[in-house]
């Protein structure tokens, strides 16, 4: 999960050096933390946050296709 978040994010921003991608087990499932620069949150979040939401569609795709539940946090 966290190398496919890594690759959509990177291709969003003006700054993908600044890109962590960070996966985590929790017992809800596997949790996955973006952190971007703050000038690239918005590219990040979309308009009314629907890019944020196709990327969570997609990881969570991804993850039931994988026998795991994906959830997606974008940070600062």
């Amino acid at each position: 999960m966290k190398e496919l978040v890594e690759t959509i994010v990177k291709a969003l921003v003006d700054r993908p050096s600044e890109v962590r991608v960070t996966e985590e087990e929790s017992e809800r499932g596997t949790l996955v933390t973006v952190n971007v620069a703050k000038e690239d949150l918005g590219k990040v979040i979309g308009k009314n946050g629907r890019v944020a939401t196709a990327i969570r569609a997609v990881v969570k795709a991804a993850g039931v296709r994988s026998g795991k539940h994906a959830i997606v946090d974008i940070d600062e």
